[in-house]
């Protein structure tokens, strides 16, 4: 280890560690608070009716919401398959209960999503897995899937079908839904996981021999799977900067690069690599700026031997290549492991939020699953809600997309009924580029004799995509509100429209 690696390292601790006595008086204004909702092993959508399933994802969404939390990572194409409306790939058996079959009555799950998330001051990310088709032996895709049509471009490994990465025909199949979806759908963002090249299984090699005597070209195995799954990620790239170039791509990779062992940049870890067995070199990939942000899963304890999700996220810090990095938590390891060192706090929840945002190149945190923090598993939502995550959290700008600040709000108005009931309106900024287009409004509240800084996370009341706002004030006085403009990169007006109510 390097020696100047060494020192910030040990400042970085002791900074940490003094954070660790004190609650978090001030959250950050800008920070990613993201909960990952994936639909594959969920079999509550198959089993609910189409407004079973409306109310459950709202619910999902209101207390999300209520815990802090601002951008969902919404599972759309867990195998193959459509949690909406598509013209290429079938409707999801996850959905439905049987793949192929339209939910009846027919509805469209990610623009419902996208709508109601939105509609509560949160972004929608609209999640793929790229290569998988099946899940089992025992399944067959549907009649109309691409598999029967192009047998030859699909491998079967550990009795699970998947697209053969080498073919450039699944490339421009894969790119083909993207684009779709990036079209058609007013999403955030469009996310991937971390399977690229399968998990591998004992004793069982990926079955790609015809296709690396196809295309090999003689170079090394590895280094032509990675190539493969490179020009996968930069044709997603270019193709979603090329149809909306505001709409974000995501990956969250498996929390390991690679181990020191294995290359001296590596972390101090000994677990599976990305890089030597998913073939997913995702930090060339931030390099290269195909990437928008990085949420590796570092699902371990603190502590863990093999793979400290401390230790890690250290190293992430430093690989993020100037991409926004936000780290991956699992809300079961986080809520059952006790704090490390000599605190006595009886989980890590703390602990790993207060690193996080100690950490210079980290700007934000995701909860794996969000329904565990639905659900206040060990209680996760009450402290994140009233106390982590207690105060609304504008999603980072993203600049390398656009630094221009957009226009602010026009004709701000509004006033005060006797019942304390505020009601403010505003008209949009008139924008000629659609990167400057408002996604939402920050409505800030000071009340009488408290300076106006915009900085502040405690003063936003609200984040909304509506040109109105209302509340209810419990106390006589005078209060001045600010209305400022987030554009579609999350850049924020400058300075905001001001006025002034009183009650």
């Amino acid at each position: 280890m390097k020696i100047h690696h060494l020192r910030q390292i040990i400042a970085l601790a002791a900074i940490a560690l003094a954070a660790c006595s004190t609650i978090a008086a001030q959250n950050p204004k800008r920070e990613f608070r993201g909960a990952w909702l994936n639909t594959i092993y969920q079999e509550q959508y198959a089993q609910q009716s189409t407004l079973d399933n409306q109310i459950y994802l709202c619910q999902l969404l209101d207390k999300l919401h209520e815990a802090g939390c601002n951008a969902v990572i919404f599972q759309v194409r867990p195998q193959s398959d459509a949690f909406y409306r598509s013209d290429i790939e079938p409707w999801s058996k996850h959905l439905t209960g049987t793949a192929g079959k339209a939910p009846s009555p027919e509805w469209d799950p990610l623009q419902f999503m996208v709508e109601q998330a939105h509609a509560r001051g949160m972004e929608l990310h609209a999640w793929l897995n790229p290569y998988r088709v099946t899940l089992s032996s025992r399944e067959v895709p549907p009649r109309s899937h691409v598999f029967h049509k192009h047998p030859e471009r699909f491998v079967k490994y550990a009795g699970k079908i998947y697209f053969d990465p080498a073919y450039k025909e699944n490339r421009d199949y894969i790119t083909k839904i993207v684009t779709d979806i990036v079209k058609r759908y007013d999403i955030d963002a469009i996310h991937l996981d971390d399977y690229f090249y399968p998990y591998p299984v004992n004793g069982k090699p990926f079955p790609d021999n015809a296709s690396y005597r196809k295309f090999g070209k003689g170079k090394n195995r590895g280094d032509w799977r990675r190539q493969n799954v490179n020009l996968l990620i930069e044709q997603l790239h270019n193709a979603i900067s090329g149809v909306k170039p505001w709409v974000r791509l995501g990956i969250s990779p498996f929390g390991i690069w690679r181990n020191k062992k294995s290359d001296p940049d590596g972390s101090d870890t000994g677990g599976l690599q990305n890089y030597d067995d998913l073939y997913a070199d995702v930090t060339l990939w931030a390099e290269r700026g195909w990437i928008d942000y990085l949420i590796p899963q570092l699902y371990w304890e603190l502590e863990h031997k093999v793979a400290s999700s401390q230790k890690l996220a250290y190293w992430w810090n430093d690989h993020a290549n100037g991409r926004h990095l936000y780290i991956g938590q699992s809300v079961k390891t986080t809520m059952d492991k006790p704090d490390i060192g000599r605190s006595q706090e009886k989980n890590q929840l703390g602990h790993k939020i207060r690193l996080s945002r100690t950490l210079p190149n980290v700007q934000g945190n995701c909860w794996w699953p969000g329904y565990l923090v639905v659900d206040n598993y060990k209680g996760v939502a009450t402290q994140l809600g009233k106390k982590y995550q207690s105060t609304i959290a504008l999603v980072p700008a993203y600049t390398w997309l656009d630094s221009e600040l957009p226009d602010e709000v026009g004709k701000l108005g509004g006033g005060c009924d006797k019942q304390g009931i505020v009601e403010l309106h505003w008209n949009a900024p008139k924008v000629h580029d659609p990167m400057q287009q408002p996604r939402f409004y920050v409505v800030y509240r000071f009340d009488s004799g408290s300076n106006i800084d915009l900085g502040n996370a405690a003063a936003i009341r609200a984040v909304t995509p509506d040109q109105q706002y209302s509340e209810t004030l419990s106390e006589k006085g005078k209060y001045t509100y600010v209305v400022t403009v987030l554009d579609r990169a999350n850049n924020e007006s400058p300075k905001g429209e001001k006025i002034t109510i009183k009650y």
